[in-house]
């Protein structure tokens, strides 16, 4: 009996000990500069990569990094492609009826950008405009809910990339995208300046949910209650400041 609760002990602590050191999967789509994009040799980089990083470093794993269009995130987080998403994803209602989420580890808010040019006082007022917009997004879900509704044409793209590409082409007037991805991945690069914020800062939650959390699938009570205290521990120990400040000049934490 001694000899069989001795080994069984050995067992647990080996499993233990391999589930602590094996890889954790992180899904990214590193097209949304400068949350997650590529270096100029092709790694993955960006404050969603580091704090990926930190979180798997906090919980005594090893990131591995599986790149994945947007639009597909939760049915490859669903056929197990990989453990978790850790790609700006809002925490929102109705993703959470397919996955389960971390506490939040940032919230910043989306904007509509318009060239100069147009006019803009409120949705009705670009009517006719065209916006493109990132397919399966907040703020797809927020441009299909107020600007088409209003004559606005929306368009929806693979990646927030190409949408940026068809803006400077003139193929589109605008755009609604996260602020601080939008600042990064277009405003500040040339041909950005003939463009601006328009409207109010949109924090509505029905569309934008309450923040960007790590998703992971439904039963994973562990693993999701392991990540929320990384979250918490790097949010203490001074690494999430760390990484904030390399990309940020304010806390995108948010409330």
């Amino acid at each position: 009996m001694k000899k069989l609760l001795l080994a069984a002990a050995i067992s647990a602590l080996c499993a233990t000990a391999f589930a602590q050191g094996k890889d954790l999967k992180v899904a990214i789509d590193p097209t949304y500069e400068p949350f997650t994009f590529k270096t100029a040799d092709g790694k993955p980089t960006g404050f969603d990569v580091d704090i990926a990083n930190a979180l798997c470093e906090q919980i005594k794993r090893k990131c591995v990094f599986v790149e994945q269009a947007w639009d597909g995130m939760i049915p490859g987080l669903m056929a197990k492609k990989y453990d978790v998403i850790i790609s700006s994803m809002s925490i929102t209602e109705e993703r959470l009826k397919q996955v389960d989420f971390t506490d939040k580890y940032y919230n910043t808010p989306s904007k509509i950008v318009l060239k100069k040019d147009i006019k803009f006082t409120d949705p009705a007022s670009i009517k006719g405009k065209k916006i493109g917009v990132l397919k399966a997004s907040t703020q797809e879900k927020y441009a299909l809910g107020e600007l088409k509704t209003k004559g606005v044409e929306v368009v929806s793209y693979d990646a927030q990339d190409q949408v940026y590409l068809d803006i400077k082409a003139g193929r589109l007037d605008g755009t609604v995208a996260d602020t601080q991805e939008v600042l990064g991945g277009f405003l500040s690069k040339p041909g950005g300046d003939a463009y601006q914020f328009v409207g109010d800062a949109l924090y509505i939650p029905k569309y934008f949910g309450t923040g960007a959390g790590v998703a992971l699938r439904k039963g994973q009570a562990d693993l999701k209650k392991e990540l929320s205290a990384a979250i918490k521990a790097i949010r203490g120990n001074g690494k999430y400041k760390a990484i904030n400040d390399k990309y940020f000049t304010f806390d995108v934490y948010g409330k």
